[in-house]
This record gives C-alpha cells, structure tokens and sequence, in this order.
C-alpha cells in the first residue's frame, strides 16, 4: 500500500469516527489568525486543508484559496463540505503531493501549512515547492510539533518502555524548533516571527497530557516560552521582495 493509500485510510477513520468535527477551531489556526491579516484578494494556498474547514473560513474573509491535500478522501471530502454550504466561497480542493506542488511558480500571496511537515518524508523539498509556487514577497506561515519540551522526553521514555509501538499517522517524524528552523532558512525562506502554543504535561502514562492553557494566554509570556511549547510556530518571507505584491 502506497503512503497516499495509508493517508486516504487514515482520513476516512477520522471522519467515519466523528463527520461533523470542525477542523478549523485549533490552536494553530488560532495562530495563523492572528499574524495574517487582512487576506481579501489576496491568492492563499493551504498545504494539507484536510477537510477544508479553515480553508472556507480564509475563503469567507476575502481571500481566493486554494486547498490542497495529499489525500484524495480529504480533497473529496472538502469539496463535498464545500458544496453543503449555502454561500459560494472562492476557494477550491485539490490532491496534491507537498514535494511536488501541482501548481505554476509565482501563483500565490501566502502559504499555509499547519501540523504538515513532520508527516512529509522530504520536508526541505516540501518547503522548497512551498517557495517556487509563492510570488516574490509572500509569506509563509508554518506550525509544526516541537518536542524540545516534556513531551519530547516522554517520547523518549515510549520507545524504551513499548519499542513496537506504531504513529496514529502513517508516517510522523518527531523533531525540534532548531531543526524547523534550519529547513526553513535552508529552502530560501526569511523567518520573520516565531511563537508557539500548546503547552503539555504527561504526567501519567497511558493519560492524555495535561494542557496549561494559562501559559498561553499571554502573548509575551507565549512568546518567551515559544522554544518549550509543543506548536512551534514561524512565518517566513520569500527573500526576493523587488516584486513584492
């Protein structure tokens, strides 16, 4: 069975298990919220939309999206979400490949991938395509797990105590916001902003991790605690601006 294969499986189990999920009401997209801006008119691709939810919402707010998955079910099932909707929002799904974007160079303003990169199995080629496809002066705004943080050294203590144990995803690379960092600068990309979000505690084993959402209520305090936080999150900017839109 080929990863897209896997990947096609892996959303159908997810939407079987709850059909009316709203994929749009993260912490991350929380992120991306608030570091946009205004996006009307604006030519925005989502690398990875899933079932297209935040997809809509970028869509609702003015911008011309185009959502892509590697996923055929993801990409069918958006467009059927799409269709159930009462307005016409511009924006269209598509299967993709994020290491070979089926899309012309110079075609978007903003890219935005989300919890994406750590399931690519080439993740500097990803964000190499990710630059060829946007024009000179786009942004790119990226989240990603970090594990430079307790969940990071509970990982550790899993592979000792259950050396067998399987991803829920077909393929997830565990890694850290220096490493994040260095496939960002290395594909051509200027980071502008770093924060983060999501701050975990395991505490038991077999027990989802405690969250202490009070950590991220401040912006400064998020902000400081960035490198610790489980969602690391950069936007990045094209570095040839003398065409910038």
């Amino acid at each position: 069975m080929s990863l897209r294969s896997e990947y096609d499986d892996w959303h159908q189990r997810n939407f079987e298990s709850d059909p009316a999920h709203e994929d749009a009401d993260t912490p991350w997209y929380q992120l991306i919220w608030e570091q946009v801006g205004v996006v009307t008119g604006l030519n925005v691709l989502e690398i990875a939309c899933g079932r297209g939810g935040f997809s809509i919402e970028l869509a609702r707010a003015g911008a011309r999206v185009t959502g892509c998955d590697f996923s055929f079910f993801a990409a069918r099932t958006a467009n059927t979400k799409l269709g159930s909707t009462t307005e016409r929002p511009a924006v269209s799904f598509v299967q993709g490949d994020a290491q070979n974007l089926p899309f012309a160079g110079d075609s978007f303003h903003h890219v935005i991938s989300c919890e994406t990169i750590e399931h690519v199995p080439d993740a500097p080629r990803a964000l190499r395509e990710m630059l060829r496809a946007c024009r000179p002066g786009s942004k790119l705004f990226l989240t990603t797990p970090n594990y430079a943080n307790f969940m990071g050294l509970y990982e550790l203590y899993s592979l000792v105590r259950h050396p067998g144990r399987k991803d829920d995803q077909p393929f997830d690379r565990r890694q850290w916001f220096p490493q994040i960092r260095k496939f960002v600068n290395g594909a051509g990309w200027r980071i502008l902003h770093t924060d983060g979000t999501v701050h975990q505690f395991p505490l038991l084993p077999d027990h989802n991790p405690v969250r202490r959402k009070s950590l991220e209520s401040n912006r400064k305090v998020r902000k400081l605690l960035s490198p610790l936080a489980f969602t690391y999150f950069m936007m990045a900017q094209k570095r040839d601006t003398r065409c910038a839109f």
